[in-house]
């Protein structure tokens, strides 16, 4: 039976590379963007939230068989904040119940190696503790500091969606439910978001420098869409709550041999 899929981010980068490997295998795909997309809503907003369950679920008839929260933004602004990390977790909570008819319901999130950055430990502390507005204005905070200040809210929305997926992964909603909730972090992708820092060879040293990738250095984002197909297919039933890095082996460089 074919599956029916919701990918967010899908008019671009890893969204539509991941929309256009599972329209190749057959599925059904729900894509959401901001435009050239089925469901055009902006993620950052309450009323786009709203919008994106309400559609989704006259579009599919009520039934979905997996979530592939996608969107992002890397910007230095309050906004990345509102879609990185409470866009995502509207779409995932918001589609949740949707996937109750499904024989084999799936659930996944893209965060990024940049979480492995020092975060911004009070917008952190926002995002997973205190509430959406006190995020938004720590992140204008940062923001209004300025480039270097403003380039933490990225990792820091990153971060703070891995320790949520980690935190509810194993909980009645979803494991409870036989729904496995998971989460890749990809490395350097070269997709539009990257595009400014990637332009050029020296550009490409210095991220390099910053971000290594020794196997095979940073990639089309056709190799994440493999990954987000198979964590969403029905081969996967017992991967639950892990952040699986993508990323040619920044992780193992960064962290040695250190499992967490």
């Amino acid at each position: 039976m074919s599956r029916t899929s919701v990918v967010t981010g899908a008019a671009s980068g890893i969204g539509k590379a991941t929309r256009e490997l599972l329209l190749e295998r057959g599925e059904t795909v729900i894509g959401v963007d901001l435009r050239n997309a089925d469901v055009t809503v902006d993620l950052a907003t309450e009323a786009g939230r709203s919008d994106l369950v309400e559609q989704v679920t006259a579009l599919s008839g009520g039934r979905i068989d997996a979530i592939l929260a996608i969107a992002g933004l890397a910007s230095p602004t309050a906004a990345t904040a509102a879609v990185n990390y409470y866009g995502t977790l509207a779409t995932l909570d918001g589609l949740r119940p949707l996937l109750a008819g499904s024989p084999a319901p799936r659930a996944v999130a893209v965060t990024s190696m940049a979480s492995l950055f020092p975060p911004d430990s009070e917008l952190l502390g926002d995002l997973l503790d205190g509430t959406e507005a006190d995020a938004l204005v720590r992140a204008q905070v940062l923001a209004d500091r300025g480039a270097e200040a403003g380039s933490a809210i990225y990792g820091t929305t990153k971060q703070a969606l891995a320790r949520w997926i980690r935190r509810n992964a194993a909980s009645a909603d979803w494991a409870g439910a036989g729904i496995p909730l998971n989460g890749v972090a990809p490395g350097v992708v070269l997709t539009p978001m990257t595009a400014d820092l990637t332009g050029t060879e020296a550009q490409r040293d210095g991220l390099a420098k910053m971000v290594p990738m020794p196997l095979n250095g940073f990639f089309e984002p056709r190799s994440v869409a493999y990954l987000l197909a198979w964590l969403t297919g029905e081969e996967n039933a017992h991967l639950c709550g892990q952040i699986v890095f993508i990323d040619g082996g920044s992780d193992v460089v960064m962290r040695g041999d250190s499992t967490w």
